[in-house]
């Protein structure tokens, strides 16, 4: 348990889906934690896992699927270098110049934790956001995914310091 929090609910799991508003569209949605900021409470993310659906296998063309989970809002897939991005899934198919439909390939952040971390993030906003968006896919795509984690109680200081963070991240 991180210094400064209390545990208030066992594992609890959260499960979501988003699909694209059109084909190889940025698409954004949130899911609402339902959080209770009077009472200082955070969810504490054990771990993250999302599930794309498969790029398009087209001849000739490459064609990708992105996906990423933030606790903020942003404008674009995240990837892990950003801060607030808690976990990304990528799919590719690899298909320029050949005339069939190509390689796949998979590329996800660690979707399971080692045991030897606590946490991989902590929300203190009631919301985290989700983001897709395909590339040369001939239908919109969709991702559907799980988080794992626990509610907990902050003291003041470390709540503040949590949503400060949160908030200069977005």
């Amino acid at each position: 348990m991180p210094k400064g929090l209390k545990s208030t609910s066992s594992l609890i799991t959260i499960g979501f889906d988003i699909s694209e508003s059109g084909p190889n569209t940025f698409t954004q949605a949130s899911v609402d934690l339902q959080l209770n900021p009077l009472d200082n409470e955070v969810f504490v993310v054990q771990a993250v896992n999302l599930d794309p659906l498969a790029p398009d296998a087209v001849a000739a063309l490459n064609t990708q699927v992105t996906a990423s989970l933030t606790t903020t809002s942003r404008t674009a897939v995240a990837n892990l270098s950003d801060s607030a991005c808690l976990a990304t899934a990528n799919m590719d198919i690899r298909a320029a110049g050949f005339v069939d439909a190509g390689v796949g390939f998979s590329r996800t952040s660690m979707e399971t934790p080692p045991s030897a971390l606590e946490y991989i993030g902590i929300i203190a906003t009631n919301d985290f956001f989700l983001q897709i968006r395909g590339s040369n896919n001939l239908g919109a795509k969709a991702m559907a995914g799980k988080l794992y984690g626990y509610r907990a109680r902050a003291d003041a200081a470390v709540y503040a310091a949590l949503v400060q963070s949160e908030v200069l991240s977005s």
